[in-house]
């Protein structure tokens, strides 16, 4: 864990929940959810080491991967076990061009790094597009804005919270 990451621990209280998104749960009048956010010694920076570090199906964790869509930056909300299809989200969007955000539009857009960009609490608004693949679970977990902490939700709710759009855009195996 770097100085940064746990200056920014501290801040946000005993959670570890990111400063910035535990400030936005608070907005949101989410209160109780800070005590639910769970944090690990080691990274959760990818779906599989949060899935490993809480005992869950890799499925069962969301995703927050930011896309740059003809140069805008989008959300897109997806299980942890899939990979999201470029074109559909380019379908979806009506854009041009679909690409994955380099590091720096990332944290500039969310206000996080890569690894621990929430689905909500972003320091911008972005169009954020939800994968329905979510929805086959009771509770996800997603990142608290550090790679060391998660927390459960309700996948409606989460979505709901994110301002996104149920959509599919999951790449299908052949």
């Amino acid at each position: 864990m770097t100085t940064t990451d746990a200056h920014d621990a501290q801040q946000a209280g005993d959670s570890g929940a990111h400063p910035l998104f535990a400030e936005a749960v608070r907005e949101l009048g989410l209160d109780d959810l800070l005590p639910r956010v769970r944090r690990f010694p080691d990274a959760t920076r990818t779906a599989a080491e949060a899935a490993a570090a809480l005992g869950c199906e890799l499925s069962e964790i969301c995703k927050s991967l930011i896309f740059a869509a003809d140069g805008v930056p989008v959300l897109v909300l997806m299980d942890g076990s899939s990979r999201v299809d470029v074109d559909l989200v380019r379908r979806e969007l009506g854009a041009e061009k679909v690409t994955r955000a380099r590091a720096e539009l990332v944290r500039e857009t969310t206000g996080y790094a890569i690894g621990g960009v929430p689905p909500f609490g972003h320091r911008t608004r972005t169009r954020v597009l939800a994968d329905r693949s979510l929805l086959d679970h009771d509770t996800v977990w997603a990142a608290a804005g550090t790679p060391y902490t998660v927390f459960p939700m309700a996948p409606k709710t989460l979505v709901a919270h994110a301002g996104g759009t149920l959509v599919d855009v999951r790449e299908q195996s052949a």
